[in-house]
């Protein structure tokens, strides 16, 4: 048992290393890793996965110990994910990650995700509020717009990767054996479309946003949210999750400085958008199921359909 607890710790310091590696302020991918962790691992290992979480963000504190102080060094050094715990607990005590039908119940993922993105900028603040600069320099305060960036950033970063996560495994099991073959990928819908439309598209406004600025770069990155849109409406949720992810990542690559009021807009209306698409991707995913459902039985020999 101790041997798994140190597995645990272990797996998840060096994923949470990764996802630190490409996240920046206004896009928190460790925001994501951190919730479909609590969401997918037995709550009996979540004090290995607050290890795993402590031990990088300790060796983060002890790097810039000179710069900021000791006391902001021990208050960082407190895992984000052990105030996501009370919540994830009380939400799953009450609203089952999966239904009794089998669906994965998306609407108490983004609430806690919602809950743990607000938890995770007010305890960023109380530890901002630590610092003593090591130069003697006045701390700069936390203000509206940086809580702001924090929640959006928390909050897109995990809408970009939980869901995507939970698809893939939901998609991972429906396949014989539960393995992907080369074969199963190329006579995907979802996936020809996102290869061939979804991709294709975010690459061209993304070298629009290249080349433009002000008013017309905000509507370049407001209108990544479209193929979001497209494919939850032909594939329902798992079609919002993955084309969540493309669409935040090239939102997230046309931001060339931290804390930009126009990308803090920009990022609120895919997070909208992702947020109500997930959840009609829901309702898109039942009315599959339930043509599939008509469809299989029609084709039934006579002698086989139940009255």
């Amino acid at each position: 048992m101790w041997g798994r607890y140190v597995a645990v710790a272990g797996a998840y310091a060096a994923c949470y290393e990764l996802t630190r590696y490409f996240s920046f302020s206004h896009w928190m991918l460790t925001a994501g890793l951190r919730m479909a962790c609590l969401l997918l691992v037995p709550r009996r290992f979540w004090p290995a996965l607050a290890i795993g979480e402590a031990l990088p963000i300790a060796e983060t504190a002890f790097l810039h110990l000179s710069d900021y102080g000791l006391p902001w060094a021990v208050a960082s050094v407190v895992p984000p994910i052990v105030f996501c715990m009370p919540i994830v607990a009380l939400l799953q005590s009450r609203f089952p990650i999966v239904r009794a039908g089998g669906e994965v119940n998306i609407g108490m993922i983004v609430l806690a995700t919602l809950l743990c993105a607000a938890m995770n900028a007010t305890e960023n603040s109380v530890v901002f509020s630590f610092i003593v600069m090591g130069d003697g320099s006045p701390v700069p305060s936390v203000t509206a717009q940086i809580f702001l960036a924090w929640f959006l950033g928390l909050y897109l970063g995990a809408l970009t990767l939980t869901p995507t996560i939970l698809a893939l495994r939901e998609r991972l099991a429906s396949q014989p054996k539960g393995v992907v073959t080369w074969a199963a990928v190329r006579h995907s819908p979802l996936a020809r479309e996102l290869a061939l439309v979804v991709v294709p598209s975010l690459a061209l406004l993304l070298g629009i946003a290249s080349q433009v600025e002000g008013t017309t770069l905000q509507v370049v990155r407001i209108a990544m949210a479209l193929p979001v849109v497209a494919l939850t409406v032909r594939h329902g949720w798992h079609g919002t999750s993955l084309g969540g992810l493309m669409a935040s990542i090239a939102m997230a690559s046309t931001s060339f400085t931290l804390q930009d009021p126009a990308m803090v807009q920009a990022q609120t209306v895919l997070a909208f958008a992702l947020s109500t698409s997930l959840l009609f991707g829901v309702r898109v995913a039942r009315r599959q199921a339930a043509a599939r459902q008509v469809l299989l039985a029609q084709n039934l020999p006579a002698g086989l359909h139940r009255h």
